[in-house]
């Protein structure tokens, strides 16, 4: 790719997520990187000769950053949508055979181009409101070969769209039907796991530590093999129970716990101790109509980074908007509009062990939105509402 030249955009809101710009701002973009970023009044001189972008006094913020999606899958769950409004428990959808279960038999019945098909407008969803970086994991296929299939797709994503994909291993997502977990694990998890990272396909190894799914001891056998093979661990944990989850993730550094509805002050603790990020997930706690809040409070006073992501999946959260991820985490977590947007920029970078973006500093990758809004926390405040002018991904708009 032709290596672009200094770029300067002007007459600008900054917030860049590292240090604070009074007033009018720039920033300096060369190739896929920033260069500068401050007050206008200081553009060093070494610019001046740059081509320059008027931007008209809109705020610019790092591009967002979806830290948590299943956007890979097959078919929907409208009908336990439905379900649940007749007064179904999420738990209780899963353990009448629907759940997870019932989208890897869709799943494991799509190829893979039917895969790409279908995730493709989701991930378009989400770059239309900013997003230049998004987490993909497996799960739904639950044998190796669709779990591989899953996690190719992932990877295609990439190559689809100016937007850059991590992907997860979550094949200890689910226990199918007529296998015993111990089992599943041995036969084909840390199997489809050694095959998956022996192709590339695998940046992060998640699970699901819950009653409905996997205990901490059976997630620890898939975090040894994930420690075994050199790869990052992060953990549904703690969304729908207090299981331990969230204090198994501390205790092997992952990258970040998520839901952590349950967790306790001692989790928070745990979490700051191993900097481990807990991923707030407010669109399955609305989906799902959950009232155990996650320990908001607790994350505060023990600095744990709290991020915020879609968690875009076929039945607890068919969402596929950051916007509205960042109102939700503010009307029900009471986040402000400050740590919503460090939720899906500098704390979503964090989450995924990214550390060139999330912020607009130079040296860091130049991915950036621009808005139609006179404040940053109006992204959050507007609910259905995207403001975005223009996305910037590696220096390039689009």
């Amino acid at each position: 790719m032709e290596t672009l030249p200094p770029k300067v955009l002007t007459n600008a809101r900054l917030a860049t997520m590292a240090d604070p710009v009074a007033g009018r701002g720039a920033v300096v973009m060369g190739g896929e990187t920033v260069l500068w970023a401050g007050a206008e009044s200081a553009l060093p001189t070494d610019f001046s000769a740059a081509e320059t972008q008027d931007m008209g006094g809109r705020l610019i913020t790092p591009a967002l950053i979806d830290c948590h999606t299943h956007i890979v899958h097959g078919g929907h769950r409208a009908r336990e949508f439905e379900m649940r409004l007749e007064g179904a428990s999420y738990e209780e959808v899963a353990r009448a055979g629907g759940g997870i279960v019932s989208t890897v038999t869709a799943t494991r019945a799509a190829s893979e181009d039917e895969l790409l098909a279908q995730a493709l407008p989701r991930m378009d969803a989400l770059i239309a409101e900013g997003a230049t970086t998004i987490e993909v994991k497996s799960g739904y296929g639950l044998d190796i070969d669709t779990e591989l299939s899953m996690l190719r797709v992932a990877r295609r994503l990439g190559d689809a769209r100016p937007v850059r994909v991590r992907t997860s291993f979550l094949g200890a997502h689910a226990v199918p039907k007529g296998q015993g977990a111990d089992a599943y694990l041995d036969d084909v998890c840390i199997p489809a796991l050694r095959a998956a990272h022996a192709q590339g396909l695998v940046d992060a190894v998640d699970g699901f530590c819950e009653g409905i799914a996997f205990s901490p001891d059976q997630i620890a056998r898939v975090f040894d093999v994930a420690v075994e093979l050199g790869l990052p661990v992060k953990l549904h944990a703690e969304q729908l129970s207090h299981l331990g989850g969230t204090a198994l993730a501390a205790r092997y550094g992952a990258l970040s716990a998520d839901h952590v509805e349950y967790a306790t002050d001692d989790d928070a603790r745990a979490l700051a101790a191993s900097g481990t990020v807990a991923v707030l997930l407010p669109g399955a706690f609305y989906s799902i109509r959950e009232t155990q809040q996650p320990p908001v409070a607790a994350f505060r006073a023990h600095g744990v980074p709290m991020a915020l992501a879609s968690d875009c999946n076929p039945g607890s959260s068919p969402l596929t908007s950051l916007l509205l991820t960042m109102n939700m985490a503010c009307t029900f977590f009471r986040l402000t509009p400050d740590e919503a947007l460090r939720g899906v920029t500098v704390h979503a970078a964090r989450a995924l062990g990214l550390t060139d973006c999330g912020v607009i500093a130079p040296g860091k990758r130049a991915d950036l939105a621009v808005w139609n809004v006179e404040t940053p926390a109006e992204l959050a405040y507007r609910i259905g509402f995207n403001p975005l002018h223009q996305r910037i991904f590696g220096g390039r708009t689009c």
